[in-house]
């Protein structure tokens, strides 16, 4: 949907599509009741990415029409939190008069926070030098009146930090308060309510499940934390340095000491767990101590792979987050052979948009 689209008078309308398209996609599966959880039709997004626009010495905000790949011109981004809203509006304003620091600008990315925080990349096509970042220091000091911001500048070949690039973010799951560490430039879950609704689902569907759990592709422990109360322990997998070091970081600033997380991607694990190869990477731990009678995955848009599939199938309890309803389609017509869908959820994450964010959990038939 185009921006014309976007308002709150229409987001029923565009949920019940969505909701249609779902049911419809996996019609040919024996699916449970599809539960839709829904998203706030405004400022729901915690990250926005713009292109920026040059004229003259004024500059401004864009994005392009998906559809006629037009440019227009964006001062406010309704998707985008209030946080972000605020913050680009007022540093505009500071760029507008500064040459050296609107000069060459072409990307400005935002990174919010339920928390109220921000971080702002500024991404350019010229070598930073000491009076961009004297510049910025200036600028930075001035927005810190009113926002808890950071900013970061970006050229080819560089990344400079006026202070950090993380924001702690501040979620209540049941009633629990859980932090957890954002890293500039890293993935982050971009629809902070519907996560958190995402997140309780998970925790609702596996309340009775026993033993421990495994999960694939944890990130910075979005999942992970919250669902380690209802397991004896976890082992987590992340293929990426950054995310596996906020992971860390959340696991010790939210108290938890029943999860360990391993830098290794899906296929590496499946060899370990068959003994195809050895990894260092698991020394000190021993696979065939866990009792993992549970497995979380939440794989790329691709989907998961043939070996880890197969392996999947082992568990008896699956629970399987998508962002894509085709792979997960195409997963589910092999773990349908062995399992049973026990729940069937829809979370908006993207609103306005054709993607459709889908959770399963799968029993072992008996």
């Amino acid at each position: 949907m185009g921006q014309t689209d976007m308002s709150a008078d229409n987001y029923q309308t565009q949920l019940h599509e969505k909701v249609a398209f779902v049911e419809d996609r996996f019609s040919q599966f024996a699916m449970p009741q599809l539960q839709v959880f829904s998203s706030a039709p405004l400022h729901y997004r915690m990250r926005a990415e713009f292109r920026v626009w040059h004229d003259g010495d004024d500059l401004y905000h864009i994005m392009f029409d998906p559809q006629t790949k037009q440019k227009y011109r964006v001062d406010h981004f309704p998707a985008a939190s209030e946080l972000i809203n605020n913050v680009m509006n007022d540093l505009l304003k500071r760029l507008r008069v500064s040459e050296v620091a609107r000069r060459k600008l072409f990307q400005i990315d935002y990174l919010s926070s339920l928390s109220n925080q921000i971080i702002v990349s500024l991404i350019y096509h010229k070598t930073l030098d000491e009076q961009w970042v004297t510049t910025l220091q200036g600028i930075l000091w001035e927005l810190r009146q009113n926002y808890n911001i950071d900013i970061i500048g970006r050229a080819k070949g560089q990344k400079i930090l006026l202070e950090k690039d993380f924001l702690i973010e501040s979620l209540s799951i049941k009633n629990r308060p859980f932090s957890f560490k954002h890293t500039e430039n890293s993935f982050t879950q971009p629809n902070a309510g519907v996560n958190i609704k995402m997140i309780e689902w998970a925790l609702d569907v596996t309340k009775n499940c026993h033993g421990d759990l495994l999960e694939l592709y944890c990130g910075l422990g979005n999942f992970t934390l919250p669902l380690a109360s209802n397991f004896n322990r976890v082992l987590a997998t992340e293929i990426a340095k950054s995310s596996v070091a906020a992971a860390q970081y959340n696991i010790e600033i939210n108290g938890i000491d029943n999860v360990k997380v391993v830098r290794m991607s899906s296929e590496e694990f499946v060899e370990a767990q068959q003994g195809v190869r050895e990894f260092r990477r698991l020394e000190g731990i021993e696979l065939s101590d866990y009792d993992c009678q549970t497995i979380l995955v939440d794989p790329p848009r691709s989907g998961l792979d043939d070996a880890t599939l197969e392996q999947v199938k082992n568990y008896q309890n699956i629970v399987y987050i998508s962002c894509n309803p085709d792979t997960l389609a195409d997963n589910l017509s092999g773990l349908l052979d062995t399992h049973y869908v026990k729940c069937f959820a829809l979370f908006d994450q993207f609103p306005y948009t054709h993607h459709a964010e889908c959770g399963v959990y799968l029993e072992k038939i008996n």
